[in-house]
């Protein structure tokens, strides 16, 4: 496999990955889309404002590509800490939907921009990893990046199914065994029993 060949097979992971993320979202209120449906606060609009801030980290930062207009939360400077604490994982009431996604999308632009520009040897300086590690290569920067999008991405298909059902990777094909509402109640079902009966043992 060439270079080529490989960077476009990491661009085209990453870009199934941020569609799928978006796609978690419509058809949604504002409410479920803030909702923090976990212990920890997860929601879906705070995911995608995370993922901002990482693409502009990893895929701009870090190689020294500066982002043409401000984001209000991200501050690179600081590192992991450029959203602390938890800035970048929740959407202020002003911040609607419509502009972080309209910013993630536009994120996307300068990110790939990246991809295409630099060779999968180039160097970038991740100043917040272990001094060994920081001088990283985009090959293993857009491993990282991959990983951590379709991380939050499960995170997304989670909170979205406690929301309203809805399940799967792809708006046309969720990838799901076929099954009414009532099979999938008789499968928690039948789970549950299995929990109930290993617990006791």
């Amino acid at each position: 496999m060439t270079d080529a060949e490989l960077k476009a097979d990491f661009h085209r992971y990453l870009r199934e990955a941020r569609e799928a993320l978006v796609w978690k979202l419509e058809g949604l209120s504002e409410y479920d889309l803030r909702r923090p449906l976990t212990p920890t606060g997860t929601n879906l609009l705070g995911l995608v404002k995370h993922l901002i801030s990482v693409e502009l980290l990893y895929l701009g930062f870090v190689f020294g590509r500066d982002f043409a207009e401000p984001v209000p939360w991200f501050r690179p400077d600081l590192g992991p800490d450029a959203f602390a604490p938890n800035t970048d994982m929740w959407a202020t009431a002003d911040e609607s939907r419509e502009y972080v996604v309209d910013l993630y999308q536009r994120v996307w632009k300068h990110a790939d921009a990246t991809i295409e520009e630099l060779a999968l040897d180039a160097t970038g300086l991740v100043m917040w990893w272990p001094e060994q590690d920081r001088r990283a290569t985009l090959h293993r920067i857009l491993a990282h990046l991959i990983a951590e999008t379709h991380r939050h991405v499960g995170h997304a298909d989670i909170v979205r199914e406690l929301i309203d059902g809805a399940a799967g990777l792809q708006r046309d094909e969720n990838f799901l065994p076929p099954g009414d509402e009532a099979w999938w109640q008789d499968y928690r079902n039948r789970l549950e029993r299995v929990a109930e009966q290993v617990g006791r043992n």
